[in-house]
């Protein structure tokens, strides 16, 4: 036999409202309330908030979990997920430098155009603390006049070269642009050498537009 109990409100003892439902909404429990159910499943086609326009899921400190083969389908407006390519950095030396001949020169990079993360010292850039992870870099070099010289560029990560380029000799007006990515730990420092072999010293323009070490952040 199938028994029906009909109520549009359920009380407890003292009165207030366990569960309610008014024009087709159904209402557990009340403001200030903690709803527990047990088991290990809940199953809606919807959550929406009880007031507001704002639906938390989780406090902090907890791990929501997307298991494997669940997909993710956003048609809205999606905040705070990937990375914002930080720490990236710009920085220069100002004034010219002269380099020595035949002298692996590290250039004494002294201003900062931008560096979020203010790694920028001693002439090098910094991996700060908790920034550790793959980076793309540049670094360049401009010359003016005529260096009959061969001419090397090349990145250093805690003194040791990670990648560089060579130029030939009789350049005039040159330049050389170094690229390259690289994983990069809390602490690493970075560098921009410059050697030439002219027979004589010479010097490189001082200036952002002209001699600079940038990079980001890419994971």
């Amino acid at each position: 036999m199938t028994s029906i109990l009909k109520a549009d409100t359920i009380q407890d003892a003292a009165g207030n409202n366990i569960i309610n439902e008014n024009a087709d909404t159904i209402t557990i429990g009340a403001a200030g309330d903690t709803v527990t159910v047990p088991g290990t499943e809940v199953k809606s086609n919807k959550l929406s908030p009880a007031s507001g326009t704002a639906l938390q899921i989780g406090d902090s400190g907890d791990t929501i979990t997307i298991p494997s083969g669940a997909t993710i389908a956003n048609s809205g407006t999606a905040t705070g997920f990937g990375g914002t390519n930080t720490p990236n950095f710009w920085i220069y030396k100002a004034s010219a430098q002269t380099i020595s001949n035949t002298t692996a020169t590290s250039i004494a990079f002294d201003t900062a155009v931008i560096d979020t993360a203010s790694g920028l010292g001693s002439n090098k850039w910094t991996v700060p603390s908790g920034q550790g992870g793959t980076y793309f870099l540049t670094f360049r070099y401009i010359w003016l006049g005529t260096w009959d010289a061969r001419i090397i560029a090349y990145l250093q990560k805690n003194g040791s070269s990670i990648f560089g380029m060579q130029n030939d000799k009789e350049r005039v007006d040159g330049g050389v642009h170094v690229n390259g990515i690289a994983t990069l730990s809390a602490g690493d420092y970075l560098e921009g050498i410059v050697y030439q072999d002219s027979g004589s010293s010479r010097d490189i323009v001082g200036g952002s537009l002209w001699n600079a070490l940038s990079g980001f952040k890419l994971l």
